[in-house]
């Protein structure tokens, strides 16, 4: 940031959870030490991007041929695939197809799906000359990737997201990386810039990042897909640490959960300047966003706790306008899911 009312501003929209802001720091500080998990997701966020370097000029096309991925190849092995999820992929799931190639390595990015605040969109990263794409004897269980640059952006307002890898085929010159974003505004339509930098990975030996694959990979490709989320809720209030919440609304969605709700104070942030989150913050934090639980229950019974999502908060006006978010870990659909719990309020799900 380049001062300190940018910093702030920053602060006010975007809010990362405890766990959020641990890999956060890990990675900054190059420090991390830990085995990366096959599914091993990574935040990104507008307080979270890698300064890009100087702008290089990429070529940028559709799919091979012309013919563009099939959303239900793309989405089925990484999110579920019985009948029912992959009704809803053919649903709401579109084909995109852009692409660019640096550095003898290709992103594409293979297809889209989401509702009116939440997406995830799975790239594939492949190398041209159709080697090895990971080093031999290595696969994501031992290399924790990490990818720079700004991701895709295409809508204005707080951001907040993960990122994670998958090697389908460890043997193969291709990975897959998906990349989820949620939103406090509207985002099923728009022109998504993509810019992503320099593909880097922990080694355990060295304990520090080495660059896997340098390059810019930067394209444009339109976003136009279904918003399939029910909506409930609006008024209802609950109590907890001192404060009153009032319900706003609650979407959700096979893919995703959004909630909004308003605190009846203020939050203060703290006048510190040294560009790390300050403790009197993380509290507040807490307070107004992480310490409102959050349970969506499906209907066999299983309880899936989403109070740790990542979201923003915006004071003004003596109350406190919180967004509160994230994409599912599989695809639910609706007629599966009985309720969502907020702030210990019960509110039935209808697939109608």
């Amino acid at each position: 940031m380049s001062n300190l009312s940018e910093y702030k501003q920053s602060m006010e929209t975007l809010r990362f959870t405890p766990e959020q802001r641990a890999r956060l720091a890990a990675e900054a500080a190059k420090a991390a030490s830990r085995q990366a998990a096959r599914r091993t997701r990574r935040p990104f966020g507008k307080m979270a991007v890698i300064a890009a370097a100087a702008a290089v000029m990429l070529a940028v096309g559709a799919g091979a041929a012309g013919v563009l991925p099939s959303p239900i190849d793309v989405f089925t092995p990484l999110f579920g695939g019985s009948v029912a999820q992959t009704e809803v992929i053919d649903k709401i799931g579109h084909p995109i197809g852009a692409s660019a190639t640096d550095n003898g390595i290709t992103l594409s990015a293979d297809a889209i799906m989401g509702d009116e605040y939440n997406a995830v969109i799975v790239y594939t990263l492949a190398r041209e000359d159709g080697e090895r794409f990971l080093p031999e004897g290595k696969g994501l269980d031992e290399t924790y990737l990490m990818m720079g640059g700004f991701g895709s952006s295409w809508v204005k307002g707080g951001t907040h997201g993960t990122s994670w890898f998958v090697d389908q085929d460890p043997e193969d010159n291709m990975i897959q990386m998906v990349e989820t974003v949620s939103s406090d505004a509207p985002m099923t339509h728009g022109t998504a810039a993509v810019d992503f930098q320099d593909l880097r990975y922990w080694d355990h030996e060295t304990e520090r990042d080495e660059l896997l694959y340098e390059g810019r990979w930067k394209f444009r490709f339109e976003v136009n897909y279904e918003d399939c989320s029910v909506r409930m809720g609006g008024g209802e209030t609950f109590s907890q640490d001192g404060l009153v919440f009032t319900i706003d609304g609650i979407s959700v969605s096979p893919v995703a959960v959004k909630v909004n709700y308003t605190a009846d104070t203020e939050v203060v942030w703290s006048n510190s300047g040294s560009g790390r989150q300050d403790p009197g913050d993380a509290r507040q934090s807490q307070r107004y966003l992480e310490n409102v639980e959050i349970l969506l229950t499906k209907a066999d019974g299983t309880v899936i706790d989403l109070s740790t999502s990542g979201g923003s908060l915006r004071p003004g006006n003596g109350v406190t306008v919180c967004s509160k978010g994230q994409v599912l870990e599989e695809i639910i659909p609706l007629e599966e899911l009985a309720s969502i719990s907020v702030g210990g309020i019960v509110f039935p799900i209808s697939a109608e």
